[in-house]
């Protein structure tokens, strides 16, 4: 594996075979008994103890990231911190993960959360820690075994916080990492018969594999994929507020971010406006050394990547442009595209880069039409001073997670999931762990024995 900012070789780490899943399922197994056993408390105690340790090396894994992955430093030790503070908001749910009491004729009913077994947590190389968290956290609270498999080229976070959770106390083999090609150790793992469920983040493309294969066992699965997300300026909005906010809104993580608010849609009467508001915003990013204060912007993730953003945009494209450095690395600058056609590839798939398009919008009905052209529906804001229009434009758009006067919607004790092909399941939020849990149905007879 490359660190993207300097493509010197970081790792080498061996990829795991379908034999090593194989094995790594029947220890899982052994593991989970155990772990379910355990009473609650005792469970909750072990991963808040988990979180206490990532606590402590919150500047070792973030390390760790800027150079495997070549995120912003700021950014990565927010992600080892994400990682801490969903071990420790699932911890809380251990003891509070309870069945219903039923009313019926003839006797009680009530229902049982057990676990699934071994859980599947395949993650994707643009967010690492939090989202292998994500799935890690609430399976592991819920009773569960988990078999993460890291994306090919940010395996080293992975591979030390499981580390971490064998120094925490976790039971041996509970939570084992396994690097290795998505069509090798990835297949094997939605494969197994022995994995109860596959949570899945990545492309919309491999998520269609990955449900198909684990429809052939009506295996569970969370899908969470693509996203081409809008961002509403109406004209009563605070223009410079929105202007200002828009670059990081696609800019964070080098765009490489499936929320990343890529189609920046303005009412017509502001729309010069706003564009004169971004042009020195966007000018202003500071793209450079992952690791060094500032920074705003790194690298993106490797070549194939940087090719794939290349093929977009051409020279003779207008719009906005930033700086990026020369040399070695794999480097963009942030772009933004105006004059596009509502209907072009750049405009409607996901680039998965530093890059956005502006696009003028008549009226609240002409931005909720161009808000659902797109195949996707994961996340979106929108601007403007008027209450009625926020509740009204949320309802309307088609996607699983908005913000209002602000391009944060994605927090870990809050549903997280995406509408069409951006994804199946949410998994954050109050009833994460309910998602990891199988619900059994108790009848319990209060009539006499049959005279």
């Amino acid at each position: 594996m490359l660190n993207p900012a300097t493509e010197e070789v970081v790792a080498t780490v061996p990829a795991a075979s379908a034999a090593d899943v194989d094995a790594a399922v029947v220890r899982a197994t052994r593991a989970q008994t155990a772990w379910a056993a355990l009473a609650p408390g005792d469970r909750a105690r072990l991963l808040r103890r988990f979180a206490a340790v990532v606590d402590d090396h919150v500047e070792e894994l973030a390390a760790l990231e800027v150079r495997e992955a070549g995120h912003v430093l700021g950014n990565a030790r927010w992600e080892a911190g994400n990682v801490r503070d969903l071990l420790d908001y699932a911890a809380g749910g251990v003891e509070r993960l309870t069945g219903r009491q039923i009313p019926v004729p003839g006797g009680l009913d009530v229902t049982l959360l057990e676990p699934l077994g071994v859980v599947g947590v395949i993650a994707p190389w643009n967010f690492p820690m939090p989202i292998a968290a994500w799935g890690t956290a609430p399976a592991l609270a819920a009773g569960n075994a988990v078999l993460l498999k890291p994306a090919e080229t940010t395996p080293l976070t992975a591979l030390r916080l499981a580390e971490l959770a064998l120094d925490a106390g976790l039971p041996e083999h509970l939570f084992q990492v396994l690097p290795g090609h998505g069509p090798v150790a990835g297949d094997a793992l939605v494969r197994h018969p022995g994995v109860a469920k596959i949570v899945f983040t990545g492309s919309t493309r491999v998520g269609k594999q990955v449900l198909a294969r684990c429809a052939d066992q009506v295996k569970r699965v969370t899908l969470e994929l693509g996203g081409k997300s809008p961002n509403i300026v109406f004209a009563d909005a605070d223009l410079e507020a929105a202007a200002t906010a828009a670059p990081m809104s696609f800019l964070d993580n080098s765009g490489q971010d499936c929320c990343a608010r890529t189609r920046i849609l303005v009412q017509r009467p502001v729309y010069d406006r706003f564009l004169d508001l971004l042009a020195p915003a966007i000018e202003n990013v500071t793209v450079g050394d992952p690791a060094a204060p500032g920074t705003d912007m790194g690298p993106l993730i490797s070549r194939p990547q940087l090719d794939r953003v290349r093929s977009y945009v051409t020279a003779d494209m207008p719009g906005i442009r930033g700086k990026a450095p020369d040399g070695p690395g794999y480097w963009y600058p942030p772009t933004v595209l105006t004059g596009v056609d509502p209907g072009a590839r750049v405009a409607v798939e996901e680039v998965f880069g530093p890059v956005a398009v502006v696009l003028p919008f008549e009226d609240e009905a002409d931005a909720i039409r161009l808000a659902n052209a797109t195949e996707y529906g994961l996340s979106g804001s929108l601007w403007t001073r008027d209450v009625g229009r926020a509740l009204r434009v949320s309802q309307a758009v088609r996607a699983g997670n908005l913000s209002v006067n602000s391009h944060s919607s994605v927090r870990y004790w809050t549903p997280f999931g995406g509408y069409r092909q951006s994804g199946i399941g949410r998994e954050l939020g109050p009833d994460a762990l309910a998602a990891f849990t199988e619900t059994k149905n108790v009848f319990i007879s209060t009539e006499g024995p049959a005279q």
